[in-house]
């Protein structure tokens, strides 16, 4: 008996009568089980409504008779996938697809500050992050000992304004060398160029705040200042506009007038750890469409 391998198809297509049937349909011709399906109509989306879909589908019996009859008597994940884009082309449609069998890579940047490290890495052990951390990269060598206690391998690029470019291309190569497919900038304190972001795989950084937010150093220090009554984390893409791509995740916690600038970024910090978990989780788990500057997380 074949062990069962889940593919998550994800799709956005102008919205139009009939597309759930249809697109459920092609797996159902193909004697494939949709185990988890959900979708989303923008009626508000500029150019018209636009619909987005995830399907996961159970693969295993892409073998049986049944698919490679509807397939054009191939059994393969490309003919799964060139009969499925013919499909889509026909909807006007723009699709992807992962194969749950293909444990995804994650690279982690960081530069002192160790709480979302650690955090990220417990949860992988742990099995809620469904994912390989095959090494951590900072540009100072404070958290090597927090990457060496869970046996990561750590690389430390020290980067300056003259060296940046450099730096970053060896940390593009680090990625290369090591298959990763997707960048997390856990409290990694650089901006990174829009060279770098246009050669990286998908890059998530975790903001200490609602975007827009209090900008520059100390935010805790100045949102004490203000007197502010919530503070939050938001979690997204990393585009060239700083901080300024589609936001995955975002969560809030309530401050008070007792509470100092110190345990307000202790409060901070806890958000962030859980936003920005929560918006590597979305990624590794195929729950995300990126749509202009904004996202759908299915």
């Amino acid at each position: 008996m074949s062990s069962i391998v889940h593919a998550t198809f994800l799709v956005a297509a102008p919205d139009q009568p009939g597309l759930v049937a249809r697109l459920a349909g092609f797996f159902y011709n193909a004697g494939l089980n949709i185990v988890d399906a959900g979708n989303h109509t923008d009626v508000h989306a500029e150019g018209g409504p636009r619909f987005f879909m995830r399907m996961v589908v159970d693969v295993s019996g892409l073998s049986a008779p049944a698919a490679s009859a509807a397939l054009g008597g191939s059994s393969t994940r490309a003919a799964l996938e060139g009969a499925f884009g013919d499909l889509a082309t026909t909807l006007s449609a723009t699709w992807s697809v992962r194969y749950g069998d293909l444990v995804q890579r994650v690279a982690i940047l960081v530069t002192k500050d160790p709480a979302c490290l650690y955090d990220l890495v417990l949860r992988q052990r742990s099995g809620e992050l469904p994912c390989e951390i095959p090494l951590v990269l900072s540009n100072h060598p404070t958290l090597e000992p927090v990457a060496e206690s869970f046996r990561i391998p750590f690389f430390c690029l020290p980067v300056t304004p003259d060296t940046k470019r450099e730096q970053e291309k060896r940390i593009l190569e680090l990625c290369r060398r090591h298959h990763v497919d997707l960048v997390v900038l856990a409290r990694y304190m650089q901006v990174l160029t829009e060279d770098f972001l246009n050669e990286a795989p998908p890059v998530i950084n975790i903001h200490h705040g609602f975007l827009p937010a209090f900008q520059g150093a100390k935010p805790y220090h100045q949102a004490h200042a203000r007197g502010v009554k919530m503070i939050g984390a938001t979690a997204h893409y990393a585009t060239k506009d700083l901080d300024q791509g589609p936001i995955i995740e975002q969560d809030v916690a309530r401050v008070t007038h007792a509470m100092g600038p110190d345990e307000m970024a202790r409060t901070g910090r806890d958000v962030e750890r859980v936003v920005l978990s929560r918006a590597v989780r979305a990624h590794l788990e195929r729950r995300v469409i990126v749509e202009g500057r904004r996202t759908i997380v299915l």
